[in-house]
């Protein structure tokens, strides 16, 4: 019969007897398995610290031009203190009694004024003064308070008190006042104002004047001491 001669027409001649082709790809070595993840390890932390570098860039800078730099002394109104002098550990009290530690004020720039609480033409002039700067600092002015240290036992008259809502008034020993802040030779301490920075340390005095003229120069010196510390100094303080 014609069928028993017929094939499968998908079975070519020769095709069962070739063999499987497969192509083998080598495996890596463990060791060069090991240093390729290494390498990529090492290449990421790279990539992480250059990311955190440049976010930290203006924090770094502007310490950098604060605590290294720092302006110089003929460039600046006030005379910068060297050594600077930390708050001291003393403790003072509000006006109506509350005890208050003087370091507490550390996390603010402070701009200071002594004077008796009896407060002469002088003292109502300083005190008139460091409200108008800190105002004049505008969008920076929540970052400086206006301190007046009352150096005596003499109760402040009832008739400043309402100019005195925004300012910080403590009354602190006069002998520890002076162990603290200086004049300069030949002044008083209630001559000048003083600047501490937010770490709490005494650093600058401006010279005696409360004139138009003398009035630009610490706004200019306030303003770049602001602009000097605006990557690491935030307004209010810690809680």
């Amino acid at each position: 019969m014609s069928g028993s001669n017929s094939s499968n027409p998908a079975a070519k001649p020769g095709v069962l007897d070739q063999p499987l082709g497969l192509t083998v790809h080598s495996l890596p070595e463990p060791r060069e398995a090991a240093l390729e993840d290494g390498q990529r390890t090492r290449s990421g932390r790279w990539k992480m610290l250059l990311v955190m570098l440049v976010c930290a860039a203006p924090v770094i800078a502007s310490f950098f031009t604060y605590y290294v730099i720092r302006p110089e002394g003929r460039r600046n109104y006030g005379a910068l203190v060297e050594p600077q002098r930390p708050l001291p550990n003393v403790t003072a009290t509000t006006l109506d009694g509350q005890a208050v530690p003087l370091p507490s004020l550390r996390g603010q720039w402070l701009l200071v004024s002594v004077a008796s609480g009896a407060c002469d033409a002088a003292c109502e002039r300083h005190l008139y003064l460091q409200r108008q700067l800190r105002e004049g600092l505008g969008k920076d002015k929540d970052r400086l308070d206006w301190v007046w240290i009352v150096n005596d036992d003499v109760p402040v008259r009832d008739a400043l008190k309402p100019a005195l809502q925004q300012a910080t008034v403590l009354r602190v020993d006069g002998q520890q006042v002076a162990q603290w802040l200086a004049p300069a030779a030949g002044g008083r301490l209630a001559d000048h104002l003083y600047v501490v920075d937010p770490q709490g340390h005494w650093m600058m005095r401006f010279p005696p004047g409360d004139d138009a003229a003398s009035a630009t120069k610490v706004r200019r010196d306030l303003e770049r001491l602001m602009r000097g510390s605006a990557g690491w100094d935030k307004a209010g303080r810690e809680k």
